[in-house]
């Protein structure tokens, strides 16, 4: 535990303060839509180039001698994304990957991780330059509103605030930086991307009848698995051996077998092994389309498998299930058009990042 101040301490989970929460993204997303006011005079951020410090020769000699300090990872247009500022964002990404004893496995897992939050990294940048280039920017008053909110639920004062980011290698002026960013982000699709988004009520009624067809229908799951894991890319040889290893633990849990014992003795999956393969209630639409067709055609007691995942096989097991009745239309018809509403702001977003990416000058590093 960090002392923040004599009467105030922190307690921040790694990486937590870097981004902005999102109960502040509700709280500043009200002002997103109005354009900033003439006295918002928002700073460029501080894209520093590659730097090297030097000792002894000129490091352009040949064998002089150089420390590296940072690295460019990427390339975006006439911006660059630095090793240092990818490495900040997998911090408290790489806690969860210590439990993988596999350090070949663990290492290809890492290089799977960075080169999804570079991707992240890059789309953001190209968001960024489509705000600036759309005149959009971000006042004092806004940043320091997010400050104020940040401080509020880390339960900071102005010096803990300071001793916080320190120990995440930020200063105020840097972060306050970085939060400018979160704020343009959130502006550029709120003002570039939002305009494209219609739900009509026609939208919403069909929704409402759709589900009305599926009201009998099943709501959620308890569902439990088995993992079998394989390779990325896997040989005939050990699909066929996986799906075999499959057909006999089937077998056994419709024999009888308990299936809590079975996970426990065959899963690969460590997060859910000692918990007998238990993934929790899952509720349609929070996993793939392709495993919920078959999950929530599954009735109580029932055992499926093998099904294709990323990450292997896997045996299903639907533990306990549960119906819903659904509400009249009144009383449902403006959570509905917040959920398509976002889905279809999901959905443009997407494609409109797609599109700025197609045109932009990106050169991967790493």
């Amino acid at each position: 535990m960090m002392q923040a101040h004599t009467t105030r301490s922190a307690t921040l989970q790694p990486g937590r303060v870097l981004a902005l929460t999102a109960a502040l993204a509700a709280l500043v997303a009200a002002g997103l839509a109005a354009p900033a006011p003439a006295w918002a005079q928002a700073a460029a951020p501080d894209k520093t180039p590659v730097a090297k410090a030097v000792a002894g020769k000129d490091a352009d000699e040949p064998g002089g001698d150089f420390l590296l300090l940072d690295r460019v990872a990427a390339v975006v247009n006439d911006s660059i994304v630095l090793e240092s500022e990818l490495k900040a964002r997998m911090a408290p990404l790489l806690a969860g990957l210590e439990s993988i004893s596999d350090a070949r496995e663990r290492a290809r897992r890492q290089d799977k991780l960075m080169a999804q939050m570079l991707d992240d990294m890059i789309a953001e940048e190209l968001v960024v330059q489509a705000a600036r280039e759309a005149k959009l920017e971000v006042g004092k008053r806004e940043i320091d509103a997010a400050l104020d909110e940040i401080k509020r639920q880390n339960d900071l004062d102005d010096a803990g605030l300071k001793a916080a980011l320190a120990e995440q290698g930020y200063t105020i002026s840097a972060y306050r930086k970085e939060i400018e960013r979160q704020l343009l982000h959130m502006r550029a699709i709120n003002m570039l991307v939002r305009p494209r988004v219609n739900v009509s009520d026609e939208d919403v009624r069909a929704r409402y009848d759709e589900m009305s067809r599926r009201s009998a229908a099943v709501s959620k799951v308890r569902l439990k698995h088995i993992l079998l894991a394989l390779p990325e890319r896997p040989t005939d040889a050990q699909v066929a051996e996986a799906k075999a290893r499959a057909a006999a633990i089937i077998e056994q849990a419709r024999g009888g077998a308990d299936f809590n014992e079975l996970a426990r003795a065959h899963s690969d999956d460590e997060a859910t092994r000692d918990a007998g393969g238990d993934l929790g209630w899952i509720e349609r639409g929070s996993i793939a389309t392709e495993w919920e067709v078959i999950v929530f055609a599954m009735d109580k007691g029932e055992v499926r498998g093998p099904i294709s995942g990323p990450r292997g096989l896997h045996v299903f097991y639907v533990e306990d299930l549960a119906r819903a009745d659904l509400e009249p239309f009144e009383a449902v018809q403006e959570q509905l058009r917040s959920e398509l509403y976002r889905k279809e702001m999901d959905r443009e977003t997407g494609a409109w990042i797609e599109e700025i990416r197609k045109k932009a000058y990106i050169d991967r590093k790493l």
